[in-house]
């Protein structure tokens, strides 16, 4: 069957300005790190896609590296893309990054111009584009000379081959001379990309005050601390979960008696708002206003559905806030 995009896509979402730019960005977008590999099944991701655009979602977020194995994500969306979605693209936002492990050498890593320049020519050929819409530096690299990774950026938006500059994983002051550069170099940093959740806090530590008075997008990742902030963990480890695996980026040294305590209090006030705890994880992010929009990966379509419910009830009293606070600290 052919793919029909719901009519109604885009009543069911609302989208925010992003930083100081003329693009909007849906309150939730979807990610591919996880799910959409060569290992998955592609019948079950193809609904996620589905499901996502049909919700109003337009922006999907991708790396070189995702899958397994690396590029496999880019390649798997880059067939959906063309076999459901081929009269859409100018309807999306795609974006792509580099700056981890990708190839064997010198070159296959971090942040130089050779490096970005022929991941880009990668990822472009898997996805079967001619550009993306935001291209990122994945992650700051301590030995290439910030001016060079910013020049590369700024090189690649005026080739044509993305639209828009972004950073991701950047600290404060790092992300405040790479937006400096950027603008003297003529192309504005469009957003940046870091770990922030209810667990992982690090952003409000004057990264948040550095875009908003820059007029940079925000748009978290992990919104759900590797899933701490889901119901899975509340009476201990599935054996199915990540944590129970210690594949992933979560331990099962991480998900502690303390961290159980705490996700149930969590958990306690998402009943009273009529949310689930992932779904006010989500909402909690987006009280925010220099938060663009929360990224989220799903791993079927109900999961997906689930956490797009987070946008009924983005607001919060100032005594939940306070009881979120109190819970955390």
């Amino acid at each position: 069957m052919i793919y029909q995009p719901s009519s109604e896509r885009y009543n069911q979402m609302r989208y925010r300005r992003c930083g100081k730019s003329g693009i909007k960005l849906p309150e939730i977008s979807l990610g591919l790190w996880h799910n959409f590999g060569h290992v998955d099944v592609m019948e079950n991701f193809r609904k996620i896609l589905h499901l996502a655009f049909d919700s109003g979602i337009t922006h999907f977020d991708l790396a070189n590296n995702y899958g397994p194995p690396p590029g496999s994500a880019e390649e798997n969306f880059g067939r959906i893309l063309k076999a459901d979605f081929r009269g859409y693209r100018d309807e999306m936002i795609i974006s792509s990054k580099a700056g981890y492990t990708m190839w064997d050498g010198p070159y296959g890593d971090w942040g130089s111009k050779k490096y970005l320049v022929a991941s880009l020519d990668q990822s472009l050929k898997r996805m079967g584009l001619d550009y993306v819409d935001i291209f990122y530096h994945h992650r700051p690299d301590p030995e290439t000379p910030l001016e060079e990774t910013m020049a590369a950026l700024d090189l690649i938006v005026r080739q044509g081959k993305a639209l828009y500059a972004g950073i991701s994983n950047y600290p404060a002051a790092e992300a405040a001379k790479a937006i400096a550069m950027l603008k003297d170099m003529g192309t504005p940093c469009l957003i940046h990309q870091p770990k922030y959740s209810m667990f992982v806090r690090e952003s409000e530590e004057g990264l948040l005050d550095v875009l908003g008075e820059n007029g940079v997008g925000c748009i978290p990742f992990s919104p759900l601390a590797q899933g701490l902030l889901t119901n899975k963990y509340l009476h201990g480890i599935p054996e199915d979960s990540r944590a129970a695996k210690s594949t992933g980026f979560l331990q099962e040294g991480q998900v502690t008696e303390e961290v159980v305590a705490k996700v149930k209090q969590l958990n306690t006030l998402a009943t009273e708002r009529g949310q689930t705890l992932a779904q006010m994880a989500l909402a909690w992010l987006l009280k925010d206003e220099r938060v663009t929009s929360v990224l989220i990966g799903a791993s079927k379509p109900e999961q997906l559905a689930d956490s797009l419910k987070a946008l009924d009830n983005i607001n919060f009293s100032g005594e939940e806030l306070e009881r979120i606070e109190k819970i955390l600290n």
